[in-house]
């Protein structure tokens, strides 16, 4: 009950700075310029032509599911990627605002568990955060649908694939705000590792990149734990061009990075339990 209190506080505490008045309107933002700049003729279930903010797009008459695909899949990186980046951005100053002198003194004064601070504060993020992406995801599958004529649930899915990014990326920042209560270096944690499961999702190629012996050996040792946050938007991707996705491995990857995620949560709260305020 502590950990749902200090999540609502959370939320309450966003929506009262204007944050989540933000979020959602800079997801409000994208949203339009995808319906306004967007023209799509469709032509007895053939896409005849698309213009984007004006220019035409060569395009060849053939079935609109099919000649979509790159445009869902186009959208679904932007949804993954922009939308984790935006997060990112959104919540830097959460936790050290949580941190800040004065009002971490006044929390630990009441009868709280200082994990239960940080479990609070992380949850109340990841509710926000998940609220943001199913607010900006279901958008952008009505804009497409009412443009094109055709219902693809891609931009949902990168939307909640990229939800289940950024709980690690969002315990890296947390990591880093009990470490130094700075919203600068909470952001920056949460780029590195942002970029790391870059690097990680595309290990196998990335090794080609180093010789044989030491190096390539540290390279694939370190990508081997960091959650590999691109494969997953490569899912979500192959998901919204309507290719087969095997559900085992897809599973156990998101199972993985939820893993990471309470591993960096509990060094979090290790480094805060043994701290002095």
């Amino acid at each position: 009950m502590t950990v749902l209190a200090i999540m609502l506080d959370l939320v309450r505490e966003a929506r009262s700075r204007r944050w989540i008045a933000a979020f959602f309107g800079a997801a409000t933002l994208l949203l339009a310029l995808v319906a306004f700049g967007l023209r799509v003729e469709v032509v007895d279930g053939a896409l005849a032509a698309t213009r984007l903010f004006g220019s035409d797009l060569r395009t060849d008459v053939r079935s609109v599911d099919v000649a979509l695909r790159p445009l869902f899949v186009a959208t679904a990186y932007v949804v993954f990627y922009g939308g984790t980046l935006l997060a990112i951005v959104a919540t830097a100053d959460f936790a050290p605002t949580l941190l800040a002198p004065g009002r971490i003194e006044h929390l630990l004064s009441l009868p709280v568990r200082r994990w239960e601070v940080l479990a609070g504060t992380f949850l109340g993020v990841e509710l926000i955060v998940l609220a943001g992406a199913a607010y900006g995801g279901m958008g952008m599958v009505l804009v497409l649908w009412a443009k094109t004529g055709v219902l693809n649930a891609g931009p949902a899915l990168a939307a909640m694939a990229a939800t289940v990014a950024f709980a690690p990326v969002y315990a890296a920042m947390l990591a880093a705000a009990v470490i130094a209560r700075s919203a600068a270096l909470s952001g920056a944690a949460g780029l590195v590792l942002l970029l790391a499961g870059i690097v990680a999702g595309n290990r196998a190629v990335l090794s080609e990149l180093f010789h044989p012996g030491p190096a390539r050996a540290v390279f694939m040792g370190v990508t081997a734990i960091i959650p590999r946050l691109s494969a997953l938007g490569r899912i979500a991707t192959r998901l919204s061009a309507s290719e087969p996705v095997a559900r085992g491995p897809a599973l156990a990857l998101a199972a993985g990075t939820a893993l990471f995620a309470l591993g960096l949560l509990a060094l979090a709260v290790e480094r805060f339990e043994r701290k002095d305020y």
